[in-house]
């Protein structure tokens, strides 16, 4: 008997912390897992949830469980085994039927089986999915892609199990096929640059001030009622607080000072450079990571080449501000990438909702969004860009030499900076109306008869070299 609205595919972390959402909000939710042993153990331990728990061992059981069209989630790893799931349950379904794939995908590859799927008048649907498993379970931010026959299907859903912001849900069909996992890869990306400039502020403070950890913490919580509200600031100032059990020690100090990724910094690199666009900050902080996991090799430069740094005189006001600047031109980097990628695939994205649907549950939820939203929505921005926004300018305008002094004074220190310095380098780049390419063109016609464009004058030019 049909009898469940959503089949969940994936009984992991996130795909487990959804099921119980949408159980908790009313949903006839079916469960299934690879693992068979999985099912019964999450629905033993879904207490009084698991009367809207619906399991299934075997994939045509769980299909015939679900009322029409049929909406099933995937919540597995993306790439190869996506692909093989797709060719498994496929023949199962009919017309109208949808398939979500919720993990962190490689959009190309959402495109690709959403036009495979649509042959066969299914749908399928890529949906970012941020906050972590506590925002899968109590609200987290979605972002969906697909059509607007599955957008109808999932919206009672997805609306129900979001998070909210002043009673908005963040979620959105935010448009075809790849649109929703593109955002959510550039989501990720501006995740990175923040989390890499958090972290740099730490350092400043740690090894140029000599503060301890518990110190920086109680800065980064005043930060958080302020200006700088945010969900990255917020953990940060309380991971600062935890001591070691062991050692007693605070526990940053018995961390390996070693970042992990898993790819979606570096898809949000190579999908700007892709589009012509440069994400500098987001390169910063993916390399900064890259160059983390050289442990060995860092250890082995300090004693040849010296690791010294050099004490810094430098305020929390002063610190607070320079990461407001970074933090706004790290937004903007991210946007400029989605509105390439909005012309290029012709998705028509809608960055103020965008901004707006990243204000909760998501990891860059922050106060700055709303500012974000504003600017998008009064539409009041000089050639489209988020930096050139009055409200942007005005803060920009104040915050800026807070950013240069804090870069300088790293730099004169030796500390390492990649990501606040990248924010320096991009702002200082677009503000120059007459930069320093005339210079790289001449230089390619030189030795390579490429050509330049002259000023004022149309067509592809030669230097007088080549008389």
């Amino acid at each position: 008997m049909s009898e469940a609205q959503i089949g969940v595919y994936g009984l992991g972390t996130m795909g487990s912390a959804l099921a119980l959402n949408m159980a908790e909000h009313g949903f006839d939710v079916a469960v299934t897992n690879r693992e068979r042993e999985w099912i019964t153990a999450f629905v033993k331990e879904a207490g009084p949830l698991a009367e809207r728990l619906h399991p299934k061992e075997e994939l045509d059981a769980f299909v015939a469980s679900l009322k029409t069209p049929r909406i099933i989630l995937f919540m597995i790893p993306s790439g190869a085994p996506m692909d093989a799931m797709i060719g498994t349950i496929a023949p199962l379904l009919e017309p109208g039927d949808t398939i979500i794939d919720g993990g962190n995908a490689d959009f190309h590859a959402t495109r690709r089986r959403a036009a495979e799927l649509a042959e066969r008048d299914l749908h399928f649907v890529g949906m970012g999915v941020s906050g972590g498993e506590k925002g899968a379970r109590h609200g987290p931010s979605m972002m969906v892609g697909g059509s607007d026959h599955s957008w109808q299907q999932l919206k009672p859903i997805l609306r129900a199990i979001a998070a909210r912001f002043e009673g908005d849900p963040c979620v959105d069909h935010l448009g075809p096929d790849g649109a929703g996992h593109f955002v959510k890869t550039v989501h990720n990306g501006i995740e990175y640059a923040d989390m890499q400039m958090i972290a740099e502020v730490y350092g400043l403070l740690r090894y140029g001030a000599a503060r301890t950890p518990s110190e920086i913490g109680a800065m980064f919580a005043r930060w958080d009622q302020g200006r700088l509200k945010s969900y990255l600031i917020e953990i940060t100032a309380k991971v600062l607080t935890y001591a070691d059990p062991e050692s007693g020690h605070p526990m940053v100090d018995v961390i390996k000072d070693a970042a992990g990724q898993k790819g979606t910094g570096r898809w949000t690199v190579v999908e700007a450079v892709r589009l012509g666009q440069s994400a500098n900050m987001i390169e910063a902080a993916v390399g900064a990571r890259s160059w983390s996991s050289e442990k060995t090799v860092r250890m082995a430069a300090e004693r040849i080449l010296g690791g010294t740094r050099g004490a810094l005189e430098l305020s929390d006001d002063t610190l607070a501000e320079a990461f407001l600047a970074a933090r706004i031109l790290g937004y903007a980097q991210g946007f400029r990438i989605l509105a390439s990628a909005s012309q290029e695939y012709d998705w028509t994205l809608d960055f103020a909702r965008i901004a707006e649907v990243w204000r909760a549950g998501c990891i860059i939820r922050s106060a700055l969004l709303d500012d974000i939203s504003e600017a998008f929505r009064g539409g009041d921005l000089a050639e489209g860009q988020l930096i050139l926004a009055p409200k942007m300018t005005q803060i920009l305008e104040k915050c800026l030499p807070a950013l240069r002094q804090v870069v300088a004074a790293a730099v004169a220190g030796g500390h390492a900076v990649p990501a606040l310095g990248a924010a320096l380098a991009f702002f200082d780049t677009m503000r120059q109306g007459y930069g320093t390419a005339n210079i790289i063109q001449a230089q390619r016609d030189f030795f390579g008869y490429h050509g330049f464009e002259r000023l004022g004058q149309e067509g592809r030019h030669h230097g007088p070299w080549w008389d």
